[in-house]
């Protein structure tokens, strides 16, 4: 039996995640991650990223580690590692390419 709740979920962002697309980006991965064990935030065709948006992914990180769920992001541009980097999160979340 193929369970789906084992396979890594993708959830994909494009264009700019502040004050007014955080909420959302807040409940899409909060789902995904009451669903999935892994989860990959596919941030590739992210443009901009602001404080909201950094705090919707550290609320999603706070969960999977509360929930033993793992959260990862994928394709980070060049603003949002230097987000990451500027606030050191980038130690404490999985970035990957």
């Amino acid at each position: 039996m193929n369970d789906r709740r084992n396979q890594p979920f993708v959830v994909r962002v494009n264009g700019e995640i502040d004050l007014d697309t955080a909420p959302a980006l807040r409940r899409a991965l909060a789902a995904a991650l009451d669903a999935h064990r892994e989860v990959v935030l596919d941030l590739s065709e992210v443009t901009f990223m602001d404080c909201a948006g950094l705090g919707a992914v550290v609320r999603a990180r706070n969960q999977a580690d509360r929930s033993g769920r793992r959260l990862i992001l994928r394709g980070a541009s060049g603003c949002v590692v230097r987000l990451l980097e500027l606030t050191g999160l980038q130690r404490r979340l999985a970035v990957e390419p």
